[in-house]
């Protein structure tokens, strides 16, 4: 006889009292235990449930409210922190509309992937549990090789990206310090290195805890250190903005001496704004959490069209009311505009929120890569002693685990090379900016269009087929062009920066 593995059973008590008159389902009589209308004699009955999915997997239960949350947290970050300085780049006549543009292509993209979820049917296929799942199922194998590199290579990116924003964000911290104690003129230039290495040995520590990145409050904690920090600079901004006898923008933005100064820092400027955006690479995965009925897809675009409204909102706010508060002279990260001194504890507040919440972020964006890695290294030599030893070891949120040593140095050296990287390039908006360059295209437009196309047998060259591609062709520009504004902006850096040698 087949097995139902959809099925379970759950033991309740019942009043012993009772007669055993069976119910309208004939699943439980009164004071006896049934299974299927069989009696087992006890005062207890055994109700049967369908606690799983089709798929065999534990039955999912988020709604398009949980979704909408997972979707803003995953948005929100330290891009919006470079939204007053990207909106200073481009103006007051296309920012605002350039940040809708983005808003909109990132909503109608993330429309067309929640329709790949499940292959080949959007309603009724196959489910896919991760994006690779969804190229591999719509693409075939050769898509999945570029759809990997780009997206470790973004992975790996934002781990240096973090890096140099949590060490910012503590320098700024000590210096406010340092000002409140010795006055306004004190000479309080700091060293951003030492407070890299500081970030990087917690990463040690908390890349050898297994799956932290699922520990069930990190994505709590996330949410309300980038609501928090985020909320603080808003409010800074208005003040700010309402102070008389400053500048509030212009309407095409910074001047620059040179016409390509202009163009890169424009470019720069979009890369900031695609980073801002992007959290295509874990559409699917957010999806996978949702219960049906409602359809998935169904479901999903209405969490995007909520959670990218929500950010989209925000987000003009930040840059728009950021903008006006410094004017041209926005600086890079919004946080180090407002001074260190006044009012200095809530610039404190707000950057201690932002290395709280990329502490759990760098995490979410190794482990992915840490996986990776060592499933291919024990695939390859699973029975040598070197993966293989496991001493015991006590970890903080873990207690007491059995550690593979090869994953104690494989997981510190990753942590190792991206500081050095970031000692190297410690350029926030440049490396925001390249980073937005490398995940928009790719990621957030041509995966998503590619496979609708695919899956909705869309022909060529029907007005639809034409319109896909177009748009596809013109995002890999501003892809393109983005990228060469942040390489620009690096390339520029390095003219004036020893390596090692950053302060603040």
């Amino acid at each position: 006889m087949a097995q139902d593995f959809n099925t379970s059973y759950q033991l309740a008590r019942v009043d012993s009292t009772s007669d055993c008159s069976t119910n309208k389902d004939d699943s439980v009589r009164g004071g006896c235990a049934v299974e299927i209308g069989k009696d087992i004699g006890s005062p207890f009955v055994l109700l049967r449930t369908n606690s799983r999915d089709e798929d065999g997997r534990a039955r999912r239960s988020g709604n398009v409210w949980t979704a909408s949350a997972h979707v803003i947290t995953a948005v929100i970050g330290s891009g919006v922190l470079s939204l007053a300085w990207s909106i200073a780049q481009i103006g007051w006549i296309a920012g605002p509309f350039i940040l809708l543009v983005f808003a909109l292509i990132t909503y109608y993209n993330a429309v067309l992937l929640a329709d790949c979820y499940r292959h080949p049917d959007p309603i009724s296929g196959r489910r896919n549990y991760t994006y690779i799942d969804a190229v591999r199922a719509h693409l075939g194998e050769k898509q999945v090789w570029l759809c990997g590199i780009m997206q470790y290579v973004n992975l790996i990116g934002t781990s240096i990206g973090y890096s140099i924003t949590a060490s910012i964000s503590m320098v700024a911290i000590v210096r406010s310090n340092c000002f409140y104690r010795n006055g306004h003129d004190a000479k309080c230039h700091t060293s951003n290195n030492p407070y890299m290495i500081l970030f990087g040995a917690m990463q040690i520590v908390l890349s050898q805890i297994p799956d932290f990145d699922r520990l069930w409050w990190l994505s709590a904690v996330a949410a309300i250190m980038s609501f928090s920090y985020s909320s603080i600079g808003l409010g800074l901004a208005i003040g700010k903005a309402s102070e008389k006898g400053h500048s509030h923008g212009s309407l095409t933005g910074t001047d620059v001496l040179t016409i390509e100064g202009k163009v890169w820092s424009v470019f720069q400027a979009l890369g900031n704004i695609a980073f801002a955006y992007s959290f295509a690479m874990i559409l699917i995965e957010i999806q996978d959490t949702l219960k049906s009925p409602p359809p998935e897809n169904k479901t999903m675009k209405r969490a995007s069209l909520v959670g990218i409204t929500i950010t989209t909102v925000f987000y003009m706010a930040v840059g728009c009311v950021g903008y006006a508060a410094f004017g041209d002279k926005a600086p890079g990260n919004m946080l180090t505009g407002f001074g260190f001194y006044n009012p200095y504890w809530l610039v404190d507040i707000a950057n201690a929120c932002i290395v709280v919440h990329l502490v759990g972020a760098y995490q979410v964006f190794a482990q992915p890569v840490f996986a990776l890695s060592e499933n291919w290294v024990m695939k390859r030599w699973s029975t040598s002693p070197y993966i293989t030893f496991k001493p015991s070891m006590c970890l903080p949120f873990a207690g007491p685990t059995k550690l593979p040593v090869f994953r104690l140095v494989s997981r510190t050296l990753y942590v190792i090379v991206t500081v050095i990287l970031s000692m190297l390039l410690p350029f926030f908006n440049d490396v925001l900016g390249l980073l937005g360059a490398m995940a928009f295209w790719p990621l957030t437009v041509y995966f998503p269009v590619t496979m609708h196309i695919s899956q909705a047998q869309v022909k060529p060259w029907t007005p639809k087929w034409v319109a896909l591609q177009t748009l596809s062709f013109l995002c890999l520009l501003i892809s393109l062009a983005a990228g060469m504004g942040s390489i620009a902006g690096i390339i520029t850096d390095l003219k004036r920066y020893a390596p090692f040698k950053s302060h603040y």
